[in-house]
């Protein structure tokens, strides 16, 4: 079981030390981390928040890093069909993708990772995944875990677990690339190391993994036995 993630302001300016080993893959979740779509997602989830009666401020903190249909089905919503609903609104999702936009040095980031080497793993459906990736002008690798090929979303330890087998390494040869706790408590359930991008961050989360803002001051190195090391640009 991962253990309890504790995190304040300070910690999360004053940890900056990256893993000290190697890797044979990186797992990125999307949403917060290659990307930023709050805009986007947060306009839809109002729009059908209001239509249910739902304190918008409230609910809205509660949407990110899961799936839709584990959202909606938390609610407990009388008569409401968890599957179809969150079908609806993700189709309102791919519908809207203004203001999606890559998150910074990301795209440079991973031009540098050999294809084999990297994946996604999100919460969202592969068709909404799809049409906000290519929104944020972002590569799509060829291995992509969606809310559509798991049965258990995160936390659980299933999305990043299925990716690593999906590219045929170790679960604990893999660092994963995180925004929520959601995905952070989901990689450490799957026995994997994390960073948490903090680019899209209103309030600090409660986590011991390190922190960084965004892309810019990060560089993968290929070692001579073609594992990945990640290092600081500027150290």
């Amino acid at each position: 079981m991962p253990g309890p993630f504790f995190f304040s302001s300070f910690e999360l300016q004053t940890m900056t030390a990256l893993p000290d080993r190697d890797y044979a893959a990186f797992l990125f979740d999307m949403d917060g981390t290659i990307l930023t779509s709050i805009i986007a997602a947060e306009r839809v989830w109002a729009n059908w928040a209001r239509s249910h009666g739902l304190d918008v401020d409230v609910f809205l903190p509660t949407i990110h890093g899961k799936r839709a249909e584990d959202t909606v089905r938390g609610l407990g919503l009388p008569d409401i069909d968890p599957v179809e609903e969150a079908n609806n609104i993700t189709l309102s999702e791919i519908a809207d993708v203004d203001g999606i936009e890559a998150i910074a040095g990301v795209a440079a980031f991973l031009a540098t990772l050999p294809a084999e080497r990297w994946a996604i793993v999100t919460s969202a459906p592969r068709l909404l995944a799809e049409a906000r990736i290519a929104a944020a002008g972002l590569p799509l690798p060829p291995v992509l875990v969606s809310a559509d090929d798991v049965t258990r979303g995160k936390p659980a330890p299933d999305p990043f677990l299925l990716g690593a087998q999906k590219l045929g390494v170790a679960p604990e040869q893999c660092l994963v690339f995180e925004d929520t706790l959601a995905g952070l408590q989901s990689a450490a359930a799957a026995g994997m190391d994390s960073i948490v991008v903090t680019a899209t961050h209103k309030h600090p989360i409660e986590t011991t993994v390190t922190g960084v803002p965004d892309y810019d001051d990060l560089r993968a190195i290929r070692t001579g036995e073609g594992l990945l090391r990640l290092q600081r640009a500027r150290s």
